[in-house]
């Protein structure tokens, strides 16, 4: 038996379609279907906020003589605990990573950095977009120093997928 190859066989037949509004029932027509206007939610969380990345990656660190580093840290990984509570919490974990990561030769440090990437695509994901963010570019990026650029560009791409949702409203999760 062979198997038609694309573009040969039988053409495509359309199957008669069903007026919709014509379809009678007791005492007059059947109303049309509802469509349904996209993917159905699964879930809520709390928006994440918006940061600017440049602030971020350069500007603040350098006024707070890289203490805001450690807090953009922490305060990533709680927002994305709270966006989907799928995401593990790992807010305390990230700060004594980096914290105390010098025990560990800078590998605990190295490894929360690439699982935030996972994290963050984890997010686009429940957001409804196709997953970008990858831990292997941000350890990449992050040794010429530009990781946090590369972060928190792929974070803003969920909080800009609400709109103009403010930080800390329930937005739904499609995924």
């Amino acid at each position: 038996m062979s198997y038609p190859q694309q573009g040969q066989g039988q053409p495509y037949q359309q199957q008669p379609q069903q007026q919709q509004q014509q379809q009678p029932y007791q005492g007059g027509y059947a109303p049309a279907p509802q469509q349904q206007q996209g993917p159905a939610a699964v879930g809520s969380g709390a928006n994440m906020k918006r940061r600017n990345p440049v602030g971020a990656w350069l500007g603040l660190p350098i006024i707070t003589f890289g203490i805001y580093g450690l807090v953009w840290f922490y305060k990533v990984h709680v927002e994305l605990h709270e966006y989907d509570r799928r995401i593990e919490n790992a807010s305390t974990n990230a700060l004594l990573s980096v914290l105390f990561g010098t025990i560990t030769l800078g590998i605990w440090p190295l490894i929360m950095y690439v699982k935030l990437g996972g994290r963050i695509a984890e997010a686009q994901r429940a957001a409804g977009l196709p997953p970008s963010c990858s831990g292997g570019m941000g350890f990449l990026l992050g040794i010429f120093g530009f990781g946090v650029l590369y972060y928190q560009i792929q974070l803003n791409k969920v909080v800009d997928r609400y709109g103009g949702t403010p930080a800390g409203q329930q937005v739904s999760l499609v995924a």
